[in-house]
Parts: structure tokens; sequence; C-alpha cells
């Protein structure tokens, strides 16, 4: 959010969310998938589709419950905001930012989120990312400006001074506001 809400002020542009949830792995520090804001679920990349298969079928109840818990979190996160608008997208160039990206199933999430979208360009920009994240972004974006590749990426928190992260409230008031507070 702090990245973005710098780029959105000096280029003028709208700032807005693509909420997801993570769903791990049970007893593994993998990620399985994620779900969107749009309802979908997206499997991890980094599994093969037999590890998935697998891993579906072996925590298939405990999967379906954490799909469930995740959307419920995510429609509650929604809130006054909303889904964002895909015609408000289409035919414009999108800058995808985080302050840091150390998964890949987050990139997979915002692929499918985006797939639908018929965009002029996808510009993906970081401070700090992981080895993973980087190769997988030059397969989805057509531009990246990424400061830092990260070989042992601890956590994206290890890498701030200040680690103030917003409500939802603040963040929701401060994309509201974002066009207001234009240089």
């Amino acid at each position: 959010m702090q990245v973005g809400e710098q780029i959105a002020q000096q280029l003028h542009s709208i700032l807005t969310m693509i909420i997801y949830e993570t769903i791990d792995i049970p007893g593994e520090s993998q990620t399985f998938g994620a779900m969107s804001q749009s309802g979908n679920f997206t499997l991890s990349s980094q599994l093969s589709e037999g590890e998935g298969a697998e891993y579906a079928s072996e925590f298939h109840g405990y999967f379906e419950e954490a799909k469930r818990t995740a959307f419920s979190k995510i429609n509650k996160l929604l809130g006054d905001g909303g889904l964002i608008d895909h015609d408000m997208l289409r035919d414009h160039t999108v800058i995808l930012v985080a302050d840091g990206l150390d998964n890949v199933a987050v990139l997979d999430v915002a692929k499918d989120f985006l797939k639908p979208i018929r965009l002029s360009k996808l510009v993906v920009a970081a401070p700090m990312v992981s080895v993973d994240v980087v190769n997988k972004l030059h397969m989805y974006a057509d531009e990246l400006h990424i400061l830092d590749v990260k070989q042992n990426f601890v956590g994206i928190d290890h890498y701030y001074e200040q680690n103030d992260i917003p409500s939802h409230e603040q963040t929701i008031a401060k994309i509201n506001q974002i066009v207001l507070n234009w240089k």
C-alpha cells in the first residue's frame, strides 16, 4: 500500500486493491493457493498438477473449509469498496504494485484476476522480490520495476524499519482520498 500510494500520487492515477487470502498446506511451509475477491480459487503454480491433486485429495475437507473462510473474510474486507470494475481497467496500463513479493501464489491470483481483462500493458513494481517471484514476473508482466531480488527472502516486514500496517478502514480511506491528494 505504501509504495502504491506514492506511485498513484505521482502519476495522478486511481489506486485500488486486489484482495486475496492465501491457503497454506497443513504442516508444510508452502502455499496451496489463494482465493480472490471474485470468488475464484487459484492453485499455486509452484505445485505440479500431480502435487496439487494429491494435496487436494488428502486435505479436501480442510481446503474446502479454508476456501469458505477465506472468501468470507474477503467479503467482510470489501465492504464499501466493492469489486474492482473490469471496465475501469480494460485497455489501460495496469501497474501491479506490492511493498514486496515473496510468494508466487500472490502473482497467480493477480494473473487469474486480470486474465479476462484486455490490458494495454501490465507493469509490476516492487522494492524487493524473491528469485522465484522474479522468474514468474518475466512471464507475466510487460515491464518490471524491481529494486532488489533476494535469494533468501526473509519476509517483507524484515526489510522495513517501520512496519505500521494500516487497518483495512485506513487503507480504504486512503484509496478513496487518493485523487484529492494529487500534487
